[in-house]
């Protein structure tokens, strides 16, 4: 069984391409929406996975956990969390004077957390035991 961030990134993706012959009862934004939404969870449950193995404490304020990252798991890796996660924000809040989310950006996100959840597994994995032990 896939762990959960892993299988919120796989429905996000059957909402961006439905398999063939599937009912398309919802148009393509607000899949693209639905599909946002399940990203953005995955990129949380990854980040609180990943603050648990490292330092536990680091999970009681959402904020914090974006603030130090940097620290943690390096400058990159923490300017593509914020930046994709500020995008999916974006992508879920319902607008009426906006268009809903392309599938074509959403999907350009799924690829970004597909790629920052296996950044921090591995970063997690390899956090020294002394951050594991200081919690």
């Amino acid at each position: 069984m896939k762990a959960l961030p892993e299988r919120l990134v796989a429905d996000a993706d059957r909402l961006l391409l439905p398999p063939a012959g599937a009912a398309q009862g919802l148009a393509p934004g607000l899949r693209a929406r639905a599909a946002a939404v399940l990203l953005r969870m995955a990129l949380e449950h990854a980040l609180d996975t990943y603050w648990r193995q490292v330092t536990p404490r680091m999970t009681r304020v959402g904020k914090h956990r974006m603030l130090c990252l940097e620290w943690y798991a390096g400058r990159d890796t923490a300017r593509r969390c914020r930046t994709t996660w500020a995008a999916l924000s974006a992508a879920c809040h319902y607008r009426t004077c906006e268009l809903p989310p392309a599938p074509s950006e959403i999907r350009v996100r799924l690829e970004e957390v597909t790629a920052l959840l296996a950044v921090l597994n591995t970063a997690a994995a390899a956090a020294p035991a002394d951050s594991r032990a200081q919690a």
